[in-house]
């Protein structure tokens, strides 16, 4: 497989095919997107495939209405506050979109939906965004934090473990997916660790859970933390079975990590094997394009900006009230099969258990199981919209 990122001139390619979405018997108003994302440091990859899914889906809709502003947050808070002030303020553009991570999304959402700005989430949703913080400019395309957590709880829960040690990072993503485990899992704790963002040391976590008795690990470390971690469990020689959400076993980190991934159980809400005209579609297109499997990642910038471009196909981003309805109705094929929002506009899907395997010589997922239908999300009530 290619590297995981993007040769410049793909980029230029789809960026000059740059935009979006309309039905041609639509007389759709242009829209200016402001992508603000991580393409630098350690969580790179992360944002690359968001920005690439996105992309993807704007040049196979083949119309030439949006206008897509894109800068790397460095995944730094202050960063990304700064660039939204930007692009609201300078670029005026209609849609944010991109970020990441929580405490990133904390810092730039809120002020954004607050000035009238739509902003799509391609990822990140916290819990403080999905009960009393919603908004209705807020949408979140990915998921609910909790989500993938919950049914890695619920999985552990069928597959007999009794004793889990859980570890994730000290930020809001970290909190919501202990919270999130824990709703679901009906067994004892045998430790309980919140490590360092950022952190690629993990000898002391591991000798803890060493002396726990755990029975069972679940771990949410996304990108280069979660490489980390990985390879330094295999090479300590602990046999306790791992089991994470998605983002700890994304398509970038299973090719860094190698064989230590083989055989270990993941639950994510898209896979590339799921059986849809749409998703064989973007799993296609992403391989020509970019010479990669797509992450799941790629596939939450995919449905993002396939969800801007129905909204597109109905209403002008200028009539809000309009667009919002149209954003609400969701009608668009998703990656994922059956996709719409809960009233604190959250997705509603299906949440699969994944395995780690080995095609040819790439490491990949496949579904094995689904742990949840049709769910939700925990802070629906909270919201009161």
């Amino acid at each position: 497989m290619a590297s995981n990122r993007l040769g410049g001139a793909a980029l230029a390619a789809l960026l000059m095919a740059g935009a979006t979405a309309v039905s041609p018997e639509a007389a759709a108003e242009p829209v200016k997107v402001g992508m603000i994302t991580t393409l630098s440091g350690g969580g790179a990859s992360l944002g690359i495939d968001a920005r690439d899914g996105f992309l993807l889906a704007i040049k196979q809709s083949g119309s030439k209405d949006v206008t897509v502003v894109i800068e790397d947050d460095q995944r730094k808070p202050d960063v990304a506050v700064q660039l939204a002030d930007k692009m609201i303020q300078s670029d005026k553009v209609d849609v944010l979109t991109g970020i990441i991570w929580s405490n990133l999304a904390m810092a730039v959402v809120p002020a954004a939906v607050n000035q009238g700005k739509f902003y799509l989430s391609v990822n990140a949703a916290p819990s403080q965004l999905a009960g009393r913080g919603c908004n209705p400019n807020y949408f979140s395309v990915s998921y609910q934090n909790d989500n993938l957590h919950e049914a890695a709880g619920a999985y552990a829960s069928s597959a007999g473990y009794k004793k889990s040690f859980i570890l994730a990072p000290n930020y809001p993503a970290g909190k919501d997916s202990l919270t999130g485990y824990k709703r679901f899992y009906k067994g004892a704790l045998a430790g309980e660790v919140y490590t360092k963002l950022g952190q690629t040391d993990y000898a002391a976590e591991i000798a803890q859970i060493r002396a726990s008795g755990a029975d069972s690990v679940f771990f949410f470390l996304p990108g280069g933390m979660g490489i980390a971690f990985m390879k330094q469990y295999a090479q300590s020689g602990l046999d306790v079975p791992l089991v994470g959400p998605a983002f700890s076993f994304d398509q970038a980190i299973l090719q860094a990590v190698g064989d230590a991934a083989l055989g270990v159980r993941n639950t994510a809400n898209w896979s590339k094997d799921i059986d849809n005209a749409a998703n064989r579609k973007f799993v296609d297109g992403f391989v020509e394009g970019y010479g990669r499997l797509p992450s799941i990642y790629a596939a939450y910038g995919y449905d993002t900006a396939n969800l801007l471009l129905s909204a597109m196909a109905k209403a002008s981003v200028s009539d809000t009230d309009a667009f919002r309805k149209a954003l609400e109705a969701a009608d668009f094929e998703s990656v994922r099969g059956k996709f719409s929002f809960a009233a604190n506009h959250h997705p509603i899907q299906d949440i699969y258990v994944r395995e780690v395997v080995k095609e040819g010589d790439v490491f990949t997922n496949k579904i094995i199981a689904t742990a949840m239908t049709d769910r939700d999300n925990a802070y629906v009530a909270d919201c009161k919209m």
